[in-house]
């Protein structure tokens, strides 16, 4: 038999102690989720030759990003060689008498179906919307019903219906809060003698970097903080989307100069577009929203009137960037080509950010007091962002006819100031 010893931190040690078939890590940014669960898998893996462990992500782009590299971190951290099946996404560890790691997603919880698994690991839950999350913990609690050989007493519990010993088919959830969406409502909501949570805070681990805490400091507000940083559950859907805003703390009162650059965000939608004005003051810092297009008929028109609005004026324009693809006029440039044949300078990702990364983006700027409104000459742009309600999915909500406007807002916001979480570079030989 094959001893591994591994260092981890206090939560991290308390999760792996907790006897409970379904347990719950539940914790703030850098504190090791991500290690702790490949390790966990890897150990999971040893118990039987025939063991099949399953790690899932919400996204395949995760599973690429972030699985994949931190498995291999692991297993090289504690001396462990692997062959990785890239098809099947199959992990099968060089040790004798070790089962297999598959890797999953859970975009569309309809297709977790397939053979029995020994044990499931499932990162970053409360990133589904909670219907989806709860639909997919039903189908892979479902799936973990394996009964490999070789198990040792240790990992088998009596049946109360039998008596005789059957395995112990863990599910373990590593997440950061979400607010109170599906992890909260399972495990400190409806807890119950299956199941278990230990939250941890960043401050838990002391082998991250001596700025990384004090990036997330920098990158979040309050509310956000106690998630992120602290571990906490914490109502982030709330309120307003753009709860930060304060229409006389925001107050601005500047107004477009002669010759100056101009800041445009502009939304593709027919009928509806949608394109909020920013100058930049004190060296750059401040954001100044101080003129609105709303309700223009397509791109071509938007275009035109930016021209004849502002002309002499640099332009820079922050469009949605699904604008690459669509039109909202019938012709054959997309709306973004047509921005750049008018001579705009555009700026535009690949893909949008996230909703989530943008609202955030927007909510930590104005509570850094990065932005400024000026609501006389920006009427719309401050109703929008006072009246953005969440949809009984934590989303922000898109049938009030505000977010228009509030997405064109935002986009510059997001382009110039995103949301980057600080990577943790950990030693696993010390802390996981």
């Amino acid at each position: 038999m094959r001893t591994i010893k591994i260092q981890a931190t206090e939560p991290q040690a308390e999760f792996l102690a907790l006897d409970k078939q379904y347990k719950a890590f539940v914790a703030g940014y850098g504190s090791g989720k991500s290690y702790w669960m490949c390790a966990l898998a890897l150990f999971d893996a040893m118990h039987s030759p025939d063991a099949m462990v399953m790690i899932y992500e919400p996204t395949f782009k995760l599973v690429k990003k972030i699985l994949i590299p931190t498995m291999a971190k692991v297993a090289n951290a504690l001396g462990i060689t692997y062959s990785y099946h890239k098809t099947e996404y199959i992990v099968t560890p060089n040790i004798p008498g070790c089962g297999r790691i598959g890797y999953a997603t859970m975009d569309d919880p309809e297709t977790i179906i397939g053979d029995e698994v020994y044990c499931a690991h499932i990162d970053e839950l409360d990133t589904l919307p909670t219907d989806k999350a709860e639909l997919a913990w039903t189908k892979i609690i479902g799936r973990a019903r394996q009964w490999p050989r070789g198990l040792s007493k240790d990992h088998m519990k009596p049946s109360k219906k039998t008596g005789r010993l059957e395995p112990v088919n863990k599910v373990c959830v590593y997440t950061t809060p979400e607010g109170y969406k599906f992890v909260y409502q399972k495990f400190a909501k409806e807890k119950s003698e299956m199941t278990g949570l230990i939250q941890a805070s960043t401050y838990s681990n002391p082998y991250l970097a001596d700025d990384y805490i004090d990036k997330l400091l920098d990158q979040y507000d309050e509310k956000l903080l106690k998630a992120y940083l602290e571990g906490k559950f914490e109502n982030l859907t709330s309120g307003t989307v753009y709860s930060n805003y304060n229409r006389k703390l925001h107050r601005s009162s500047e107004k477009i100069k002669p010759g100056e650059v101009l800041y445009i965000g502009c939304d593709f939608n027919v009928m509806h577009q949608a394109a909020t004005c920013y100058v930049r003051r004190n060296g750059g810092q401040e954001w100044h929203a101080v003129s609105e297009l709303t309700n223009m008929y397509d791109t071509p028109e938007m275009v035109r009137i930016i021209k004849e609005k502002w002309e002499g004026h640099r332009v820079v324009i922050y469009p949605d960037a699904s604008g690459k693809a669509r039109k909202t006029v019938n012709a054959s440039l997309s709306d973004i080509a047509l921005l750049q044949q008018a001579g705009f300078e555009v700026r535009a990702r690949d893909t949008n950010p996230r909703v989530k990364d943008r609202v955030t983006a927007m909510n930590v700027a104005l509570s850094k007091g990065k932005i400024f409104i000026n609501d006389d000459a920006c009427p719309t742009v401050a109703n929008c962002l006072e009246q953005q309600a969440y949809d009984k999915n934590g989303e922000p909500d898109k049938t009030s006819g505000v977010d228009h406007q509030n997405d064109a807002t935002t986009y510059p916001i997001a382009f110039e100031m995103p949301i980057r979480k600080p990577v943790a570079h950990i030693d696993f030989n010390y802390a996981i």
